[in-house]
């Protein structure tokens, strides 16, 4: 029997076949995605697919889809603290594979809703005030929010003391509502679950009809974010399941086209002794989303945020003209290097990316005096242990120089305080098909994790 299982992006639309029986990688194939009719893209994949093996309708167990075409799944989050529910709000949306386009705090105004309105969400998600704590905050946003005309699913999860109140302020407004557990119901205690499931849910009900999406539950299911979908092939890879281990502490780099996301499982502790934690708790499953980072969308604002002499320096040797080249790669997003000097340019980009990003996800050690000494203070996440580091992306898929991109995410002696991996084993995912079997890991979860071993082999 065959999953066949469809990954929905901006630019092509990638699939993969798995044999069930055999737990291995069938068939992989990809087409340009037909924003129009997304089932023209699909069409045109399982044609390419069937070039390689035939697909019987009885041989077929079942057809999932995962998507982040038409721009993905874009949140705005609102909380009461930008360090505290704020932040609490934006890991909740992250984790369940939202790209956060705008975080807003404190009372909303007339300015905020009109920036919000810009930014044209597909779900709000609205949070603010500890379970019994501050009301007025959330009662606020709700009623700015009912009467500023943004017309989207709002997400209500903050101070459970008024959450049935925020919902009925923002149904009377006709908008749709999922009222679900606050997101930090104590001061430093997370609980981002309940929130990631309504918006999910939401993703199934309202967003795949508004982009157009339910065109393809003709053919296949599509079940979830694609960010989602690799995250759930990344924990499985990692946790494993009964009977199957996995491969203990990982990070995943996913570059894309417009934006270069990091994956990592673990918890993320201090592994130095005498180090102090502090912050909000890391969500052991932690996905952030650099929306700047992407070699072709986004190849500018690499160069802007790096500098050419950084570029040069990941190239090897000096390029003159890299306004030229990243304007062009921004012009022409399904750019394919047509010779060995423009692959060299995309492999610099794309270490770049995963350098810079792969900083901002890890965690910092700072040293503080105090009358007792030096004291180091850790916040985020320290992940110098983690054990295994996994490329993924058409870089690594298309490309010769997966070592090297992979190598951007690494412990750098001269930057000790960011927490990267020391020494990890490095594993790509050369037929792109982590997000498929993050699909498959939804039904059949050994024997993803099964393929993902055998399919994402040590470099």
């Amino acid at each position: 029997m065959l999953a066949v299982l469809a990954d929905i992006g901006s630019t092509f639309t990638k699939m993969t076949v798995v044999d069930l029986e055999r737990e291995e990688v069938a068939a992989t194939a990809q087409a340009p995605t037909t924003i129009a009719d997304i089932n023209l893209g699909l069409q045109e994949a399982t044609s390419r697919i069937e070039e390689h093996i035939p697909l019987p309708a009885d041989r077929i167990a079942y057809r999932m889809a995962c998507s982040s075409a038409a721009g993905g799944l874009r949140m705005v989050t609102v909380g009461l603290i930008p360090d505290l529910t704020g932040e609490a709000a934006k890991r909740a949306a992250l984790g369940a594979g939202a790209k956060v386009v705008g975080v807003f705090a404190h009372h909303l105004t007339r300015k905020d809703m009109a920036a919000i309105a810009a930014l044209k969400p597909d779900i709000l998600l609205l949070t603010g005030g500890t379970d019994g704590g501050n009301e007025r905050a959330i009662l606020h946003n709700a009623a700015a929010i009912a009467q500023s005309g943004v017309r989207v699913p709002v997400v209500v999860a903050g101070n459970r003391a008024v959450a049935d109140q925020v919902g009925d302020i923002l149904h009377s407004a006709g908008l749709e509502v999922w009222v679900t557990e606050n997101v930090m119901p104590e001061v430093g205690e997370l609980n981002v679950g309940p929130a990631q499931a309504a918006i999910r849910e939401v993703f199934l009900k309202r967003i795949i009809v508004a982009k157009g999406l339910d065109k393809a539950q003709e053919t296949f299911g599509v079940v979830m974010p694609t960010p989602s979908a690799v995250l759930r092939a990344a924990e499985l890879l990692s946790v494993g399941v009964a009977g199957e281990p996995g491969l203990g502490d990982l990070v995943v780099v996913d570059v894309g086209g417009a934006t270069t996301d990091v994956h990592s499982i673990g918890d993320g502790r201090p592994t130095k002794p005498g180090v102090v934690w502090k912050g909000l708790p890391e969500p052991f499953a932690k996905r952030t989303v650099e929306g700047d980072l992407g070699i072709r969308y986004n190849a500018p604002t690499i160069l802007e945020v790096a500098g050419r002499e950084r570029l040069c320096r990941a190239l090897g040797y000096d390029e003159p003209d890299w306004d030229a080249v990243v304007h062009k790669l921004c012009a022409q997003v399904d750019y394919i290097p047509e010779d060995e000097r423009a692959a060299q340019r995309d492999v610099a980009l794309a270490r770049t990316a995963v350098e810079i990003a792969v900083d901002r996800h890890v965690g910092t050690l700072t040293g503080v005096y105090t009358p007792f000494g030096e004291m180091l203070i850790q916040r985020g996440k320290d992940l110098t242990g983690a054990r295994c580091l996994v490329g993924t992306g058409g870089i690594f898929a298309h490309s010769g120089g997966a070592r090297k991109v992979l190598e951007g995410a690494l412990f750098d002696p001269q930057h000790p305080a960011s927490l990267r991996p020391m020494n990890p084993e490095m594993r790509v995912d050369r037929k792109y098909i982590m997000a498929a079997v993050g699909l498959l890991g939804e039904k059949e979860p050994a024997i993803a994790l099964r393929v993902l071993k055998k399919e994402l082999p040590p470099l």
